[in-house]
């Protein structure tokens, strides 16, 4: 496998979007010379390795060794190891190698965009969230996708075993062709949630979670009347993508009937009545929803550091007992115990409350069954492996034989099987599902990365299987909320893209601001009107109306 490891400053995404709005990859050659994919089909020279019977459920072995340019995205938590088991299984069973351009994590974003506007990018390009991609369709940098998915045959099975059509209908531009392939999941598979110490709740008569958002303030009362001097809630991953409360308030918005925090995206929330859009923050809901958030710092149950404060500095307070809850996710919760274990507390325990439901309902936010998916270079069609590439992405992320591989490894020295329970080796541990096992599925193995295993596993079964109890005990709790309709896609032209990408910029910094500034109480409630007539300054109508005419005229 070769590795290059170029690296890119933060600083690079300055220029992105000048970039990205100039830059094109062309192809040569006489396109009457070159059949497309959705007419004549992939030509014999991009056939170079392909299997002629690949199939769903067949295993992609390539008929002689080739080699994928990848965009890797390296985790601090696993770092890039050209030894994994990963790599040497597929080169030795499947024949296949990589030649990866490496990007940290601090810098992923930067650098993925980046590469793609510059016309660098490598063939496969993964950990991509649905909307990513909509920027570098104009300039030809990305293939369209969606012409050659009659190529892959396990992701088709799954999207129609899974009733999943609708989701791909969403992922379609302004040309009618989708550019993306995301994660699929079987079910839903929620995360996120408030970590709670237990411990501590129950001392102060709390034994129940919450039921609604009203009924947590009142839990965290009580919190704060047994336990003086303690913050009942100190937040974090508010620095992360420079959104205060990010987690936090995604997780809350659908039961306000709203979008935030990690879930805002374009600031675009869909009227099912009306069937428009309007702009998140000039909804009722959202100013529900900060006043909510706003009422807890004012009575001194929502630290005020919790909105501007690093992860470290939040998980310290929580793990020194200087506050009794945090925003947290299935696998965060294994390192709070591990926080607790370390320091010699075994009386804490840690518990992931049921999102409580809101003034809108029991909601989960719409497209939780798609997850970060992956791009292909416009350049890889005019590869002579290209069609080998779509066989092994096709097999390696939508065949049940290709998830299993990524997520548990290989069978007999990473993990077990007795029909569809696996079970880790006795020396291997993922995210304490394993606790006595001294090595670590990802970061000695290479297997559970999110690279290579989109949607943490895709089935069911994979994912229950490297769960803890616990994480399964809560994704079963909010299986009976309702997931809200998916919200359509309003594909914008190339002109349009540009016009909206300059007012988003400035709305997105209002929005961070204020939202903020609303919660800790240094811009009063009483001001919201005036920053709607501040919103209106920058354009929020036309930014709104845009989209609106591009949903028209979809259809």
């Amino acid at each position: 496998m070769r590795s290059t490891r170029k690296r890119v400053g933060a600083a690079a995404s300055v220029a992105v979007l000048a970039l990205t709005l100039t830059a094109a990859c062309s192809s040569g050659g006489d396109a009457a010379d070159e059949p497309s994919a959705s007419s004549s089909g992939i030509p014999d020279a991009q056939r170079v390795g392909a299997m002629e019977d690949f199939e769903a459920g067949t295993e992609f072995v390539a008929t002689e060794p080739v080699t994928f340019s990848v965009l890797y995205r390296d985790h601090p938590n696993y770092p890039l190891n050209e030894d994994w088991l990963f790599f040497s299984q597929l080169a030795e069973k499947n024949k296949v190698d990589f030649d990866l351009t490496s990007a940290p994590l601090s810098d992923w974003d930067a650098k993925k965009s980046l590469v793609i506007s510059s016309g660098d990018a490598p063939d496969l390009i993964p950990v991509t969230y649905s909307g990513q991609e909509t920027q570098f369709v104009s300039g030809g940098a990305l293939l369209p996708i969606s012409d050659y998915v009659q190529y892959m045959p396990n992701f088709q099975q799954k999207i129609e075993d899974w009733d999943l059509q609708p989701y791909l209908d969403n992922l379609e531009q302004a040309d009618g062709k989708y550019y993306m392939l995301p994660g699929l999941y079987e079910s839903p598979q929620p995360q996120y949630s408030i970590a709670v110490r237990q411990d501590a709740w129950e001392k102060a008569g709390i034994t129940d979670d919450p039921e609604t958002w009203d009924d947590l303030k009142a839990d965290l009362e009580k919190l704060k009347a047994a336990n003086p001097g303690v913050w009942p809630m100190s937040d974090r991953w508010s620095t992360t993508n420079d959104s205060p409360l990010g987690a936090t308030l995604n997780i809350a918005a659908p039961n306000f009937g709203t979008i935030a925090g990690w879930g805002f995206g374009n600031g675009l929330w869909y009227d099912q009545d009306e069937k428009t859009f309007q702009y998140a923050p000039t909804t009722d809901g959202y100013k529900e929803l900060v006043g909510y958030f706003a009422s807890l710092v004012e009575d001194g149950l929502l630290d005020p550091e919790s909105l501007t404060q690093d992860d470290a500095t939040a998980i310290q307070k929580f793990g020194s007992g200087q506050s009794l809850a945090i925003s947290g996710n299935t696998q965060e919760v294994t390192t709070y115990k591990k926080t607790f274990t370390d320091a010699g507390n075994t009386e804490a325990a840690v518990h992931l409350i049921r999102v409580p439901e809101g003034p809108a309902g029991d909601n989960v936010a719409g497209g939780s069954r798609a997850a970060s998916g992956f791009m292909l270079s416009s350049e890889a069609a005019e590869n002579p492996n290209f069609l080998a590439l779509l066989q092994f992405a096709d097999w390696l992320y939508y065949s049940d034989q290709g998830l299993e591989f990524a997520k548990f490894g290989v069978e007999g020295t990473t993990f077990t099987k007795d029909g569809e329970t696996r079970t880790l080796a006795a020396d291997v541990d993922w995210n304490g599902v394993n606790p006595a096992g001294t090595k670590k599925l990802n970061a000695d193995f290479g297997f559970s990365n999110g690279v290579w295993s989109l949607a943490n596993g895709s089935t069911d079964s994979l994912i229950s299987g490297l769960n803890t109890e616990a994480a399964n005990t809560f994704v079963e709790s909010m299986s009976d909320k309702e997931e809200l309709p998916l919200t359509p896609t309003a594909p914008l032209d190339e002109m349009q893209q540009e016009q909206v990408t300059l007012w988003q910029s400035a709305l997105n910094d209002s929005v961070t601001q204020n939202t903020a500034a609303f919660i800790v109480g240094k811009r009063p409630m009483s001001e919201w009107d005036a920053w709607m007539t501040e919103l209106k300054g920058l354009n929020v109508d036309q930014y709104v109306d845009t989209y609106n005419q591009a949903l028209a005229a979809k259809g």
